[in-house]
């Protein structure tokens, strides 16, 4: 249930922190920037791991020594984000948000085993500057904003879901985008091009890979979907479906 770093890696837009101020570590704004995408109507909180088994001369771990992320909560499931691996499912089964948002630590062993401490990050400072930024690898995460940001304006999207389309092995790589159905058949989009809705051809069906092979141009490796279910945020209007918490088996 592991949804890998994008295809296409959005550039960090880095403001410049103004006189007497202190910029916040970069992973950090980038966990704050996937926050603020989010929005309000999504359990969302920046974490701090500190990582035992950080990479060095001899190897080691992927990750570095600290590692910033944002742990939220999406369809029954909690997630992770970080600016190097994108998103990825931090929850092990479904049905259990309240325990894993209790005590996350587990989970983020099973990550990486030298993720041997945690801590939530408090509101950053007054005199700490957060410039705005798009960040790296966050189709994942941009893809439920545009989903949110249609909501909010009432516009038609019905059964929205994620599709996941995955390039290459061994470790392969991954891209989100949206799908939602409309009275004129099926449509995505992908935040990383653009906000305006691609109309899918009626003959790929509801096949995942089908979709993601036409919307990439090319062969996939694997697809599958998740239909999105947010909590704590109520739909615009009829036209919207809270979905069952179970991803669909990728076609």
């Amino acid at each position: 249930m592991r949804v890998l770093p994008c295809l296409v890696l959005l550039l960090a837009t880095a403001g410049i922190a103004p006189a007497g101020t202190s910029s916040l570590p970069g992973g950090l704004q980038d966990a704050l920037a996937a926050r603020a995408l989010l929005g309000g109507g999504i359990w969302a909180r920046p974490v701090r791991i500190d990582n035992s088994g950080a990479r060095g001369i001899l190897g080691g771990s992927a990750y570095p020594r600290v590692v910033y992320a944002l742990v939220f909560e999406l369809s029954g499931v909690l997630w992770l984000y970080t600016d190097s691996d994108g998103t990825q499912s931090l929850s092990l089964t479904h049905g259990t948000v309240a325990r894993d948002e209790a005590d996350p630590g587990p989970l983020f062993r099973a990550i990486d085993p030298g993720f041997a401490s945690w801590s939530w990050v408090d509101d950053a400072p007054g005199d700490w500057h957060v410039p705005t930024r798009n960040p790296p690898n966050a189709c994942f995460v941009e893809s439920v904003s545009a989903l949110l940001r249609r909501m909010d304006a009432g516009i038609e999207a019905e059964s929205p879901r994620l599709l996941s389309f995955y390039v290459g092995t061994p470790r392969a790589r991954g891209h989100t985008v949206l799908l939602f159905g409309t009275r004129g058949g099926l449509s995505a989009i992908d935040p990383e091009s653009s906000d305006e809705p691609i109309r899918l051809p009626a003959y790929l069906g509801v096949n995942p890979r089908a979709i993601s092979a036409y919307l990439r141009g090319g062969p996939v490796a694997a697809a599958r979907t998740l239909p999105i279910q947010c909590a704590g945020k109520s739909p615009a209007s009829d036209r919207w479906a809270a979905l069952p918490s179970r991803p669909a088996p990728a076609g």
